[in-house]
């Protein structure tokens, strides 16, 4: 038999084995003897399944280690025989042990029969902890000129693409592995409050069947952006725009809220809530928190409510030409983000700058514009404008900023009240003054509740000519979120401002609310120091250099950022900056444009082939958040599909559960206990996954601070060079500062009698050694740093 292939002749049929393979490669793979005709014409096929604890084939390398298994099921069914080897969950599967895990043999009543019923036996396998030959003998089995008996001993070397194996998802366990971390270390991500989550489900209302009523999504499909803003100018009411999905949660909850629960709602809202003028559901905060904390894609999130909610118009806040991030894009990167952004369902573009800055702004509006959005500019208010001694941001400032923001050739123009300062009186100025300049334009007000005094302010708006104010559900309404939605409605109640909203009695959601300050950083970290230091005008000017960070000296008033309105004061410019360069003119006009080809080409690299246009963008915006995201998720897996509770708290002992993690595929899980401490820092997390054992092994995050480990090599950090397999330190070649070329030996690790070089896999200098002669290591533990060479 050709044991290192896996499928073998016979007179009768042939053997086909699933192993584990005991030598450093799957190389013997190309140079093996080929099936002999009469198993090719046989009604009868057999598969060695092999498993490897080397972790190795042609696309990874050799990794020598002893490993678990952690799962066995066999694929079985008519005319499917198996001949068992010693496979069994739990067992330890070493580099010295026999190789062979099952033999599986398929009879049909010809060559195509036989084949098809053995790719569907090894597709129901189920085998975790080692890698096996599965997906080889699959590729074997989908092959067109070995299901027709064409081959010859030249198969393999002319098929190369037998090697392209599709990788296995492992989702149930990796799954089994997140709620295990969590049961043993507690939430993987900062939770802003200390109440545990509610161990009782939110009743979901139930919705009709059949399709929504038509909304203003309708209009502005039919219309456009132009069509669509003179609706909104021609509707006889308020209309009101819904933060909950969106600005509600940032501003209380920290961005916390999942995808997961906005699904729960989604159908609701969109059956009962279809005169809204919008639904704000993306952008802000919500794009980075959704990888950086929630462990989901921030894209996905929106195609899914777009299916779900198909009739109102979504809303997202775009930061100019910062787009969702924190710092200045290349122009190209941020007309992308747009035109994907409106691909992917979104609609109304509210487009602000929080110095007001028209460059910037100017630079989103035309992004959104080109994509095809609606465009809303947003003015970020502050001042008072009912206050006459105070001039810097008067009516005059306002009313010619509005000006330029019309001939940019803004749909809608928003108020954008940040800081909730905003009077009833100063609402009724600045409206009426906009209204009786620009008749014709809809005016969008934003507020945030955070005196009190925010449904009053936006009574006066709408009284003054406003079309459109923001609200959020009365559950997370009021403090630093927006105005309550049924004290809006109320009070519009059968009046010329009827709102006419009827279901937000019934539209909840389940919070455990704390207050978290939605202040820019940069804004908010010097107004905050100012304040808990009680300085003064003067000491703000010569005491300066006591507060000034990283945000302030480096990147707002050397023109990161933009510009104010009447530049920065001289004397704290001059405090600051010293001798450091200013920036002139829009930040990002200078970077050069963002070739998507090659980040593209780089993630595939990093991730494999599943790299989507929305993950290339993802990582255009945040590259280092986007890379622990896909970490994350290539070792826990889609842990959206989980719900809140279990998301944050995990699963207690002996509770039973379900989880959906694709349509039609639902696992029935049951947590039975958690292990003592192992000698390694593990315990043990078991399980009862439809029905079957599991079990994962998880780091005890808090003892393994206790002991001491190894430094293990990151692969993501080019220049770390770790231990290809268990073994000895006999020689270190090189000595901190040595330059050394690519291939030149590092060191020699001793292993099963047999010694190994390490090689280094580029050209620089070594910068770190962290090894001594005599060390024993474990696979992949770090050996040494070598610094590129430019």
């Amino acid at each position: 038999y050709p044991r290192g292939w896996g499928l073998a002749n016979g007179n009768h049929g042939g053997g086909a084995y699933i192993f584990h393979n005991m030598t450093s490669s799957f190389s013997p793979l190309l140079s093996s003897p080929l099936l002999s005709s009469p198993l090719l014409s046989s009604p009868l096929l057999s598969s060695p399944l092999l498993s490897s604890p080397l972790l190795s084939s042609p696309l990874l390398s050799s990794r020598l280690v002893s490993s678990p298994l952690q799962v066995f099921r066999s694929g079985e069914g008519m005319g499917i025989r198996l001949d068992s080897a010693s496979a069994f969950p739990g067992a330890v599967i070493s580099p010295h042990y026999d190789s062979l895990l099952v033999k599986v043999i398929a009879s049909g009543k010809d060559m195509s029969t036989a084949a098809a019923k053995m790719h569907r036996a090894l597709s129901e396998f189920r085998v975790r902890g080692v890698k096996t030959n599965i997906p080889f003998l699959q590729n074997v089995l989908s092959n067109h000129q070995f299901l027709h008996s064409t081959v010859d001993t030249q198969f393999i070397d002319e098929n190369q693409n037998l090697f392209v194996m599709k990788p296995v998802q492992n989702r149930a366990q990796k799954l089994l592995h997140y709620l295990g971390h969590v049961m043993v270390n507690g939430p993987t991500t900062p939770i802003p409050v200390k109440a545990k989550p509610s161990s009782i489900d939110p009743v979901i209302p139930t919705v009709p069947m059949g399709d929504p009523s038509l909304g203003f999504r309708d209009v502005l499909l039919r219309e456009g952006p132009e069509g669509f803003a003179k609706a909104v100018r021609a509707h006889p009411g308020l209309l009101l725009m819904d933060t909950t999905f969106r600005d509600a949660h940032q501003s209380l909850l920290a961005t916390r809220v999942r995808t997961h629960d906005l699904k729960k709602i989604a159908p609701y809202v969109s059956h009962n809530f279809n005169n809204l003028f919008s639904l704000e559901n993306w952008g802000g905060a919500t794009f980075d928190v959704a990888m950086r904390f929630l462990y989901e894609c921030p894209w996905k999130r929106l195609q899914e409510l777009r299916t779900l909610v198909p009739n109102v118009p979504f809303q997202m806040l775009l930061r100019g030409a910062n787009a969702v991030g924190y710092t200045n894009y290349p122009d190209n990167a941020v007309f992308k983000f747009c035109e994907v952004a409106k691909e992917n369902g979104m609609d109304i573009f509210r487009v602000f700058d929080s110095l007001n800055y028209l460059p910037n702004m100017i630079l989103g509006m035309e992004a959104a514009g080109r994509a095809g959005g609606v465009v809303e500019a947003a003015i970020s208010y502050t001042g008072d404008v009912s206050d006459p001694m105070r001039q810097k941001y008067s009516l005059a400032y306002y009313v010619k900023l509005t000006e330029e923001l019309m001939k940019a050739g803004t749909h809608v123009l928003c108020i954008k009240d940040m800081a909730g300062l905003l009077k009833p009186e100063s609402s009724r100025i600045l409206i009426s003054a906009l209204r009786d300049r620009y008749p014709d334009v809809p005016i969008h007000v934003h507020t945030h509740d955070t005196a009190g005094a925010g449904v009053a302010a936006m009574l006066a708006c709408a009284e003054a000519g406003a079309d459109v104010v923001d609200v959020a559900v009365d559950s997370m309404a009021g403090m630093t979120s927006q105005p309550s939605m049924g004290a809006m409605v109320a009070c519009t109640k059968g009046t010329k401002l009827d709102t006419v909203v009827l279901g937000e009695k019934h539209y909840k959601i389940h919070v455990q609310k704390q207050k978290v300050t939605p202040s820019s950083k940069i804004v908010g970290d010097l107004a905050q120091f100012m304040v808990q230091n009680n300085l003064t005008r003067e000491e703000v000017c010569t005491c300066i250099c006591l507060y000034i960070h990283y945000y302030i000296s480096v990147y707002l008033f050397p023109g990161l950022g933009g510009d104010p309105s009447g530049d920065h004061p001289p004397p704290h410019q001059e405090h600051v900056l010293k001798s450091l360069p200013r920036i002139e003119g829009r930040p990002g006009a200078t970077l050069p444009p963002l070739d998507f080809d090659a980040l593209e080409a780089g993630l595939r690299l990093l991730h494999g082939d599943d790299i989507t246009e929305e993950d290339v963008m993802s990582a255009a915006m945040y590259p280092k958040v986007f890379q622990e995201y896909k970490e994350f998720t290539g070792s826990f897996g889609p842990v959206d599909c989980l719900s809140t509770r279990l998301f944050l708290d995990g699963p207690k002992i002996a509770e039973e559960f379900q989880v959906e993690i694709e349509r039609g595929k639902t696992l029935h899980i049951k947590a039975l206990a958690v292990g003592d401490l192992n000698k390694t820092g593990q315990r043990g997390v078991f399980f009862e996954l439809n029905g079957q054992l599991r079990s994962v092994l998880v780091k005890d995050n808090v003892a393994m601070k206790e002991m001491k480990f190894h430094p293990k090599a990151l692969k993501s950090v080019r220049g770390q060079v770790g231990a290809p397999m268990p073994g000895k330190v006999i020689e270190v070649k090189v000595e901190p500062g040595q330059k050394v070329e690519k291939g030149q030996p590092l060191c020699v690790l001793s292993a099963m009698k047999m010694e190994t070089v390490v090689n280094s896999p580029l050209t620089g200098v070594v910068t770190v050694i962290h090894v001594n002669t005599d060390n024993s290591l474990e696979g992949d533990d770090l050996i040494l740093e070598i610094t590129a060479e430019e």
